[in-house]
């Protein structure tokens, strides 16, 4: 679905922040937050986001890449988290945020006690409620701006 821009709006700011203010420029808040107070290693927050990008098709988060203090992933980063489960560049906490993303976006209902063993012996709580919230806003935020075709020409939005 497309969703009809006035001439002269930017796509992005139009729709989370004009077309929907009381929701969008909260949900918009939230997607920046993610980025802004994590506390997650980038290794295992970039898994999991790519993870979620590769899952919904977004074409602006699949070519994206998080950056802290001028550090970003290698470049062939991407393909070892298609191969999230055989790859030998993930060390347990990748690996385990690539499959828990995949998992939540795929198959909540099917996170058993031996995921949430090998889960917590990895991550603390906190870690995991911060990699959940996160999972869940890349998730919806990269559905809603590819069903609505926002993703060929998607920017970060700034509130």
């Amino acid at each position: 679905m497309n969703i009809d821009i006035p001439e002269g709006k930017d796509p992005i700011g139009y729709v989370w922040g004009e077309l929907v203010p009381g929701i969008g420029i909260s949900a918009a808040n939230l997607s920046l937050a993610v980025y802004q107070h994590t506390t997650l290693g980038l290794r295992e927050f970039e898994a999991a986001r790519l993870r979620i990008a590769q899952i919904n098709g977004c074409m602006f988060c699949l070519d994206w890449r998080t950056e802290r203090d001028g550090v970003k992933v290698e470049d062939d980063f991407i393909d070892a988290v298609t191969q999230w489960r055989t790859t030998d560049a993930f060390d347990d906490r990748a690996r385990l945020a690539a499959e828990y993303a995949e998992r939540y976006a795929l198959d909540h209902h099917g996170l058993d006690d031996e995921f949430w063993s090998r889960m917590t012996a990895h991550y603390s709580q906190v870690e995991i409620v911060e990699l959940t919230m996160s999972i869940g806003a890349w998730l919806v935020f990269g559905r809603l701006n590819r069903v609505f075709g926002l993703d060929a020409l998607c920017v970060l939005p700034k509130f």
